[in-house]
C-alpha cells in the first residue's frame, strides 16, 4: 500500500516566477535574503537570553518555555461555520498543488473560486480543470509575488490551500486570517518559533482556524494503529517514532521537478530536522499530544554534511550554480521528544543519501508494538513466540470509518491525500470542529528551529513551548473521529 512513496512527496510546488534556466530568481533571492538577515539561533527561537535559565541551560531553551499572554481567546473546540457549499482558493500550483485541485472538484459542496500563481502555464492549467470538472472558471492571480494577497480578499473564499515554497508559508497564512478565511497549509506551517507563536495568536484573535494539512495523519495504517492505541491494544503508551527517511537527491538537482533550486537550498541554512511532520503527528495522535499529554523538550543529533555534496561531485557538470553552495544540513537528524507523561517520540529526518522511503510509523506500550516499513505487530496476548503478527487481521475491527466509506479513494499516496481533503471539507460543511488545529501545527513544526538549535548545542534539550497555554491536560477529540450523523 506504500509504493506510492517510492514516488517524491509533492507537497512542494510554484515559485514566484519563470526564468530562463528554469529557476525562480526572485524565491531564490528572497529565501537567501532570510538566511542572511535572520535566521540566526535568536530569529529561530524568537527568544532572548533570560537571567533566570538554569545554569549551562541554552537561553533560547529558557524562552522557548514561556507562552506569551494569549491574545484572544482559544481555539481549542471551535467548529467552523457550517456551509452548504465550501468556496476555496489555491495558492500553488506547482507539483502539489497541481495535483490537490483535482481533490477538492472531486468533492460534492466544494467550488475552486480562484487560484494563484506567478507561473501563468500552471494557472492556466489547473483552471482548466475547473471548467473540465463543470464549474465556473475561477478567478486567477498571476501578477507577481504578492498577488496572492488579491486572493485572500475576496469576499467569496471560505477557505484558503497553501502549496507553495516553505519560505512562504508563514506570510500567506498571516494574510489569509487577516482576511477572514481560514487556512490549511503545506509542511512546514513556518520555519521560526516566533512565526509559530504569531500563527497561534491570529488564530485566536481572528478566530479563523490555521491547519497543518498533514497527510499522513489520515494514512490507512496511521489511522487504524490510532484507533487501535485509543482502544487499549497497546496497554499503557510508551514510546513512537516517526521519520521523513526519503532519498531526494536526484529531485533536489533536478531543475525541471522544483521551480528553482529552493529546497536544496535550505540545507545550506539549517542544520536540523527539516521536515518533521509526517512522522511527528501520526505519533502525536497516537499520545494524545495537546490532547491529555504535551511535548516538553527535545534533544538532537546530527551527522556530518556530506551526502548532496558528493552527489553533486558525481552528477553535476563544472559550472553548474549549485557548486556554489556550502551544505551544512545533517544527512541525518535523530531528535529524541520527551512528553509531560514521560513518553519518548523519536524523530528522524534524512533526504540525502541513499535509503527506501520509510516514515518508521512505531508505537509501543506495556502490551506490545507495532512497526511499520514493512508493517508488523506484536500485541499481547494476540502473540506469541518472539514472532511477528499480521497487522491486516485488524483491519475490520479497527479500520477508521473513513477509510471503511473511502476503500479505494483517488489521489496519490495511496488515498491519504483525498481522506484529508474529504474529512477537512466535510467538517466545513457540517459546522464541526476540525480533527486538528494551530496549536497541532505548531507543535509539529516546532522540530525545525528547536533541533537545529540543539545540534549547535551538542544535543542540549530545547524546551518546546506549550502553544494551548495549559489547555493540552484536557482529554478532547482528534482525528480518532466519530462517523457524522449528519
Amino acid at each position: 500500500m506504500h509504493d506510492e512513496h517510492a514516488l517524491p512527496n509533492p507537497d512542494e510546488s510554484a515559485t514566484p516566477d519563470d526564468s530562463a534556466d528554469g529557476a525562480s530568481r526572485r524565491a531564490v533571492l528572497r529565501t537567501a535574503g532570510l538566511a542572511g538577515a535572520g535566521l540566526g539561533l535568536g530569529a529561530l527561537t524568537g527568544g532572548t537570553a533570560h537571567a533566570d535559565a538554569p545554569q549551562g541551560a541554552p537561553a533560547a531553551a529558557a524562552s522557548a518555555a514561556e507562552a506569551p499572554p494569549r491574545k484572544g481567546k482559544t481555539m481549542v473546540g471551535v467548529p467552523f461555520e457550517r456551509r452548504s457549499t465550501v468556496r476555496v482558493g489555491i495558492v500553488g500550483l506547482g507539483n502539489r498543488g497541481g495535483s490537490m485541485i483535482d481533490l477538492f472538484l472531486a468533492i460534492p459542496g466544494v467550488k475552486v473560486v480562484a487560484l494563484c500563481d506567478p507561473v501563468k502555464d500552471k494557472t492556466a492549467a489547473a483552471a482548466k480543470k475547473v471548467t473540465d470538472a463543470g464549474q465556473p472558471a475561477p478567478a486567477t492571480y498571476t501578477k507577481g509575488d504578492h498577488d496572492f494577497e488579491n486572493l485572500c480578499k475576496r469576499g467569496d473564499v471560505d477557505f484558503v490551500y497553501v502549496a507553495t515554497p516553505w519560505d512562504w508559508h508563514f506570510e500567506m497564512s498571516k494574510t489569509a486570517m487577516l482576511n477572514g478565511k481560514h487556512v490549511g497549509v503545506e509542511c512546514p506551517v513556518a520555519l521560526q518559533l516566533d512565526q509559530l507563536w504569531e500563527l497561534v495568536d491570529l488564530s485566536e484573535r481572528t478566530r479563523r482556524h490555521c491547519m497543518q494539512l498533514e497527510n499522513c495523519c489520515y494514512g490507512k495504517n496511521e489511522m487504524r494503529v490510532l484507533r487501535m492505541a485509543h482502544a487499549g491494544k497497546f496497554g499503557d503508551l510508551l514510546h513512537g517514532a516517526g521519520a521523513y527517511n526519503h532519498d531526494l537527491r536526484g529531485l533536489m538537482f533536478d531543475p525541471d521537478y522544483y521551480e528553482g533550486p529552493w529546497r536544496r537550498l535550505w540545507h545550506t541554512r539549517l542544520r536540523g530536522d527539516l521536515y518533521p511532520n509526517h512522522g511527528f503527528g501520526p505519533v502525536s495522535n497516537y499520545m494524545d499530544i495537546n490532547r491529555g499529554d504535551r511535548v516538553t523538550h527535545i534533544s538532537s543529533f546530527g551527522t556530518p554534511a556530506l551526502g548532496l555534496a558528493e552527489y553533486r561531485k558525481a552528477h553535476m557538470p563544472a559550472g553548474d550554480p549549485s557548486w556554489k553552495e556550502t551544505y551544512i544540513e545533517s544527512d541525518r537528524t535523530i531528535s529524541l521528544v520527551q512528553t509531560a507523561k514521560g513518553r519518548v517520540i523519536r524523530l528522524e529526518h534524512d533526504v540525502s543519501t541513499p535509503h527506501p522511503y520509510s516514515r518508521i510509523n512505531s508505537l509501543g506500550g506495556t502490551k506490545g508494538v507495532f512497526e511499520d516499513y514493512p508493517e508488523r505487530i506484536y500485541i499481547e496476548p494476540d502473540h506469541t513466540n518472539d514472532e511477528w503478527g499480521d497487522f491486516g487481521k485488524y483491519a475490520a475491527d479497527f479500520d477508521h470509518w473513513l477509510w471503511k466509506e473511502h476503500s479505494n479513494p483517488p489521489g496519490g499516496h495511496g488515498g491519504m491525500d483525498y481522506i484529508m481533503i474529504f474529512r477537512l471539507m466535510q467538517t466545513m460543511q457540517l459546522g464541526l470542529v476540525p480533527d486538528f488545529d494551530v496549536y497541532d501545527a505548531a507543535v509539529w513544526t516546532s522540530p525545525v528551529p528547536l533541533s537545529h538549535l540543539s545540534i549547535k548545542a551538542k544535543g542540549a534539550p530545547q524546551a518546546i513551548p506549550d502553544f494551548t497555554r495549559g489547555l493540552w491536560k484536557k482529554e478532547r477529540p482528534g482525528v480518532d473521529s466519530e462517523k457524522p450523523k449528519a
